[in-house]
């Protein structure tokens, strides 16, 4: 889930050298902190946070394949 978060940052993003994300394991839910360059914030949150909100429903997705929970945290 890591990967797959990064990677669509990487894509919406200026400066992907820039983009950093760590994930923190619980017992059933998966915390992923997504930090990104000040430049870049609005891109990765989009619209009314349109984009930072499908990225969530995409990471659900993966989540719940492997009867998790996740939470993405868009860090400043």
């Amino acid at each position: 889930m890591k990967a797959l978060i990064e990677h669509i940052a990487r894509s919406l993003v200026d400066l992907p050298q820039e983009v950093s994300v760590n994930e923190i394991d619980g017992e059933k839910t998966t915390v992923i902190e997504l930090k990104v360059a000040k430049e870049d914030l609005g891109k990765v949150i989009g619209k009314q946070g349109r984009t930072a909100r499908a990225m969530r429903t995409i990471l659900n997705a993966a989540a719940t394949k492997i009867r998790k929970r996740a939470v993405l945290e868009i860090l400043e």
